[in-house]
């Protein structure tokens, strides 16, 4: 996958990428999207594919939930990367089903030992049924857990380490994380382990308030980036060097062009960005 700037695939689009050719870096769709057998969107998808890199995203795998992962949906998941080839495939940190009941919220966990080897142990089974590298999303989170032992940067890297996996930075969600819970953003991204992150978001958050009138930012992709999580980006491709970076602007979507200058804005950070020396960026490269 090329160190560029991609935007996330919809439909809205599709006319205006076949049509105008736009020069992007790559396109990232949501799995669930197009787990349907055929039909207009794997029609758009298939033509959009011969002429771009993509990326796979997951959002319902639940890869934290306690439950067994759900196997027809990994089985579902194993088709869109047999079918399509995509450079990178990631999914979250969190979880989203409890049997027989699914949410739409990607909920955090408590970082202990036991949740990092049952977490674990999910991420062999994705990456064995899968053939290929994942990359663990960092989640935003709105609530913390009474015993969390392990900082969110260690609990990553100790994931990385029981299972080869990638990480997939989330400068928002670790911008709204920050805020939320009152922690430097900045100390956040230095303790990554920024050798195995193999692509990184940017999405937009709107600002709320708690109970108590705190402030409180909400993860909802429906705006532009904003200055502070951009100021963020800058300082992470510091430490990251050039890697693929996905802006997310999945609700109130946005003309093509407003979404593509966004684009562009990253795509500039980008050719400043130093190459990082001795370190590769972490694709999941399909096995053969």
């Amino acid at each position: 996958m090329p160190p560029r700037a991609g935007v996330g695939l919809k439909p809205v689009h599709y006319r205006t990428i076949l049509d105008e050719g736009p020069d992007v870096g790559f396109f990232e769709i949501h799995a669930e999207n197009y787990m349907g057998a055929g039909g207009p969107p794997h029609r758009y998808l298939e033509a959009i594919r011969s002429e771009y890199p993509i990326s796979l995203h997951g959002v319902g795998l639940s890869i934290g939930s306690a439950a067994p992962l759900d196997r027809d949906h990994l089985m579902r998941l194993k088709d869109l990367v047999d079918r399509y080839q995509p450079g990178l495939f990631s999914e979250h940190l969190a979880w989203s089903s409890h049997s027989p009941v699914h949410m739409n919220d990607l909920l955090p966990l408590p970082y202990t030992e036991e949740t990092l080897l049952h977490v674990a142990r999910h991420v062999d089974e994705v990456q064995s049924a899968l053939r290929c590298r994942v990359l663990l999303e960092n989640p935003s989170t709105y609530v913390t857990f009474a015993r969390s032992p392990i900082p969110e940067p260690d609990f990553l890297a100790a994931l990385v380490r029981h299972t080869g996996c990638g990480l997939l930075l989330d400068v928002n969600n670790v911008y709204v994380s920050a805020i939320n819970h009152g922690y430097d953003e900045f100390a956040y991204i230095d303790a990554i382990p920024v050798e195995h992150v193999g692509e990184v978001h940017l999405a937009g958050h709107s600002p709320s308030h708690d109970t108590a009138g705190r402030t409180l930012l909400i993860d909802t992709h429906g705006s532009a980036v904003s200055d502070n999580v951009w100021s963020l980006y800058a300082y992470a491709l510091r430490r990251l060097g050039p890697v693929p970076t996905l802006i997310e602007w999945d609700n109130d979507v946005p003309p093509w062009e407003d979404l593509s200058a966004e684009a562009e804005r990253a795509e500039t950070y980008l050719r400043q960005a130093r190459p990082r020396h001795g370190a590769e960026v972490g694709d999941a490269v399909v096995a053969g």
